[in-house]
């Protein structure tokens, strides 16, 4: 499959949701995040049904291309889904890549790290599931949480912060380096938003087991937490893994963006299938 060229139109639309590239040691443009509205629609056709569709259709383009990701073997990719609680990271892996072949996609959701991962340095749990030759990772919420809740609560100082700020970059930097595409999506809603979709939860006894009364003391350190994304977009947005905010108030929306920019990253590496083997022609099987 030939590379494709970029599109301008498209990637001046990709460029106006990711916060401006940072080279470390220089200074950048800094991104407020209150200027990314969680409730714009920038991918859809403004047609609910039409946009439901496509997405269907761009999980099945989806499915075909993992598998010719899977035999061409020459990248690896990561997926990372970041966004506070009922933000739809789990809505996302259903409605994006719930189509692709389990043989070659995997999915972690990280929780707070256990005291054997608390032994080792913040990224080494992390490392330990990144993706092989051919593989698709997803994390649910990523190495982001620990630049995220730490510093809310006030368990790391600035120093400390910076340096994990450093620490990523460099781990990321490694990981493209070496093959793997890196595709990072900020899951954006808004205080109100999230409050229905709580309540919600509570409401309807069947959702009750994905309501955690701790998601209520996290929403009352909104502000905080949308201090310290905002810090994190600024400071780990890099050229070689870029950050892209998604705005995701509506589902919709949010699985339509994320499947075209997944589709679009596949279709730009050139996937081709290995050649075929000489040794097979001319076999008949009886």
């Amino acid at each position: 499959m030939p590379s494709v060229e970029p599109d301008k139109k498209a990637a001046k639309k990709r460029a106006a949701w990711q916060p401006t590239p940072v080279t470390p040691g220089k200074k950048s443009k800094a991104c407020v995040l209150a200027d990314f509205d969680p409730a714009a629609k920038p991918y859809s056709s403004g047609d609910k049904a039409a946009d439901t569709a496509q997405v269907e259709a761009l999980a099945q383009d989806l499915d075909g291309l993992q598998n010719l990701f899977y035999a061409d073997k020459r990248f690896k990719l990561l997926v990372i889904l970041q966004g506070t609680d009922t933000s739809g990271k789990d809505g996302t892996l259903r409605g994006v890549f719930g189509r692709m072949s389990a043989l070659g996609v995997q999915t972690v959701g990280w929780k707070a790290p256990t005291d054997n991962e608390k032994a080792h340095d913040f990224l080494w749990r992390i490392h330990r599931e990144v993706p092989g030759a051919g593989e698709v990772m997803i994390f649910n919420r990523s190495q982001y949480e620990d630049v995220l809740v730490p510093v809310v609560n006030g368990w790391l100082t600035p120093t400390q912060t910076a340096q994990r700020f450093a620490h990523i970059n460099d781990f990321e930097r490694m990981l493209t380096e070496t093959g793997t595409v890196m595709l990072k999506f900020m899951l954006q809603i808004s205080f109100d938003e999230q409050r229905e979709r709580l309540q919600e939860r509570i409401d309807d006894p069947d959702k009750h087991w994905k309501f955690d009364i701790k998601d209520l003391e996290a929403r009352k350190q909104w502000t905080a937490y949308q201090g310290a994304y905002e810090a994190l977009l600024n400071a780990t947005s890099t050229p070689w893994a870029t950050w892209t905010v998604v705005p995701s108030n509506s589902k919709t929306h949010r699985n339509l963006m994320i499947a075209t920019l997944v589709k679009d990253a596949l279709l730009a590496l050139g996937l081709r299938y290995p050649p075929a083997n000489p040794a097979l022609d001319g076999i008949k099987i009886v």
